[in-house]
């Protein structure tokens, strides 16, 4: 039997019953002398909508709130979202965008109207986190801004008026005004979102109506920051021809595409997040890697448009979704967060740099209690899911240059669904250093996998490893935690290639100096 080499503690454990010898054999080359595409940080980002609990009791408590926190944020929340170098955050929606008045978020807290929630359960929505909250919500946790305008039910007149309220310098009645309400010196918006989902919540449009739209308010909007025009939901490859007309030279800087991984398929039954069948497993991550001939299939478009890639395409909604939890508000979208979850997110990190090119920006749905949540608040308990151990293993990808991988892999196959057993993507951070992240989407069979690195001498090598018992392993308030990334010392240098052995359902970020 051959030895094993990861991780000590939890890895370890995992394989001290036994496991038959490695049955995946892969191979690949990295072309460590490609010039390379910059991964755009963004591709990292966050989406937090006015939604259940994802800001309400998830990122804000209020200065009273016997939570600790700083200046009504949950400081649990903030220093873990500090450690993720968040690069950059959406809000107010998604859907609730398309509903959203600037108007009732700013001012005196105790003085803001009580408005309902139609979007999402009909509830009531105090507009404690407002704009004010929002912008310093993203300078304390160091990131950019992502603002989604109301162009459902709002006007051109009404988005103009917010972002000079936001971010004017000048001494108009809006900058003043801010100015009153505490902020003197101008937030920095440096995204704007036209709409959202205009084909459903935004309105039920057709391409041709929302691009005219669109357009319009691009043009009372476009005084600073970037805009991404609200496009299509996974297939819809008409929403970006239409967008990128006339000429290819429509006035905003990229379209957005949105899809969400459903096991089944199944809007009405989508399946479940824990206790899944094995069949569930392949279906989801088969059901993922399906992003990428999107993505590949919306680039083309742009392309025939676009061909010197000015404008980026913006996953800007992207994640599981699965039925809501036994117990919960089905409306508040809440679910738990597995081991499943954690390679769901590498994957799509995985596809992201392959395309680094044309995807310059991507949100996962979303940073706290809601859908793909990176964390889950209780009261006064926070636990970190496996998706944010993915999110924090790749985060030395934030700005490095993606390099060319080719691999030779089995796939993984149950039923009608295959993916590549092995999944590997390569880039040299901006420390020098060559980072390897690798996935083996097996959850029964180890990994053993032979990379060339073009030439690169040998040198030291260091990694983790994200990996749990069971396919739906997970963090329980109060528990040890199931997932999270411990030391991987299964890579070594053998004959001139990086021999790594992984073992089942397992990602593994590698750096080689």
């Amino acid at each position: 039997m051959k030895r094993m080499l990861f991780a000590a503690g939890t890895a370890i454990a995992l394989l001290s019953a036994g496991v038959a010898e490695a049955e995946i054999t892969a191979s690949g080359t990295i072309d460590t002398h490609a010039a390379g595409v910059r991964i755009a940080p963004e591709i990292y980002g966050q989406f937090s909508e006015e939604l259940g609990h994802g800001i309400d009791g998830g990122i804000w408590v209020g200065p009273n709130s016997p939570i600790p926190n700083v200046e009504g944020y949950r400081k649990d929340v903030l220093d873990a979202l500090k450690e993720l170098h968040v690069p950059v955050i959406r809000w107010p929606g998604g859907c609730y965008a398309d509903t959203y008045h600037w108007r009732n978020g700013i001012g005196p807290r105790d003085k803001r109207p009580v408005t309902i929630n139609y979007s999402w359960g009909g509830v009531e929505q105090h507009n404690q986190f407002g704009t004010a909250e929002f912008f310093n919500f993203a300078e304390l946790i160091g990131a950019k801004t992502y603002l989604s305008i109301n162009i459902g039910s709002g006007t051109p007149a009404e988005a103009r008026d917010w972002i000079e309220y936001i971010s004017s310098p000048s001494h108009s009645t809006l900058a003043d005004e801010r100015r009153a309400n505490g902020r003197d010196k101008p937030w920095t918006v440096d995204y704007v979102g036209l709409g959202n989902e205009m084909w459903g919540c935004g309105g039920n449009q057709t391409a041709e109506e929302a691009a005219a739209l669109e357009r319009r308010f691009a043009t009372f909007v476009h005084i600073g920051p970037k805009l991404i025009a609200a496009g299509a939901s996974d297939r819809q490859y008409h929403w970006t021809e239409v967008l990128m007309q006339p000429d290819g030279h429509p006035p905003y800087d990229g379209v957005s595409v949105h899809y969400y991984t459903l096991p089944t398929g199944n809007w009405d039954h989508k399946g479940s997040a824990i206790g899944f069948p094995e069949s569930e497993w392949a279906s989801t991550l088969a059901r993922t890697r399906a992003l990428e001939d999107m993505i590949e299939q919306h680039s083309a478009i742009m392309d025939k448009a676009d061909p010197q890639k000015k404008m980026f395409l913006a996953v800007d909604e992207w994640g599981t979704w699965y039925d809501p939890a036994p117990g919960s508000n089905p409306a508040f979208l809440v679910q738990e967060n597995t081991l499943r979850d954690a390679i769901v997110a590498a994957t799509n990190f995985h596809i992201f740099q392959r395309h680094a090119d044309r995807v310059r920006f991507a949100a996962i749905a979303q940073t706290v209690n809601v859908l793909q949540a990176m964390i889950e608040t209780d009261g006064p308990k926070m636990a970190l899911t496996p998706t944010y151990y993915a999110f924090l293993m790749y985060r030395p990808f934030q700005g490095a240059t993606a390099l060319p991988v080719t691999v030779t892999t089995p796939d993984y196959t149950l039923g009608t669904d295959k993916v590549p057993a092995v999944d590997v993507t390569a880039a040299r951070g901006t420390d020098g250093a060559i980072y390897v992240g690798l996935i083996n989407s097996d959850p029964h069979q180890n990994a053993d996998v032979a990379l060339g690195l073009d030439g690169t001498k040998a040198g030291a090598v260091s990694g983790q490893l994200l990996t749990g018992a069971a396919m739906d392993s997970r963090n329980d308030f109060g528990k040890p935690e199931g997932v999270h990334p411990v030391p991987f010392t299964g890579a070594r240098w053998s004959g001139g290639k990086l021999q790594v052995h992984m073992p089942s359902k397992s990602v593994v970020v590698l750096k080689l100096q």
